[in-house]
């Protein structure tokens, strides 16, 4: 781990029913710019954060937010921490060794139908303005 702040536990917001031991790895289209195949798996020490990565997920599953172990090295997210806001207000983080299933948690805050609304509104804000770059 390296200049990470947590020790864990880690939590992963998807749509994918995954099962124990199973990995998250990287490769796959950002949730927030579908045209960008991220090089890193991200995850957060917050249930409630990844409940909302796992409402804004691509797909046609149900949210779903399961606790995960990285099995290599870590940093924080430059997406959200010192390079955009001081710290790691989000606790997020991000590898490019696989997360490995450990659970899942069913006790995080789901969004009402109106706050993910105005989560939607953003994102499309945020692809509309080539500034919103995510570094990868």
């Amino acid at each position: 781990m390296s200049d990470a702040f947590d020790n864990g536990p880690f939590f992963h917001g998807t749509k994918a029913d995954l099962r124990v031991g199973d990995l998250l790895t990287a490769g796959f289209n950002s949730n927030y710019r579908p045209e960008i195949v991220m090089n890193h798996i991200y995850f957060t020490a917050l249930k409630n954060g990844a409940g909302l990565a796992a409402e804004l997920a691509a797909g046609d599953g149900a949210p779903r937010v399961y606790e995960v172990e990285p099995t290599g090295e870590f940093e924080n997210d430059p997406n959200v921490t010192d390079k955009k806001f001081p710290g790691n207000p989000t606790r997020s983080y991000r590898s490019t060794a696989p997360l490995k299933i450990v659970g899942e948690v069913t006790d995080w805050e789901r969004l009402t139908p109106e706050a993910l609304q105005h989560w939607h509104d953003r994102l499309a804000a945020l692809r509309a303005d080539e500034r919103g770059e995510i570094i990868n």
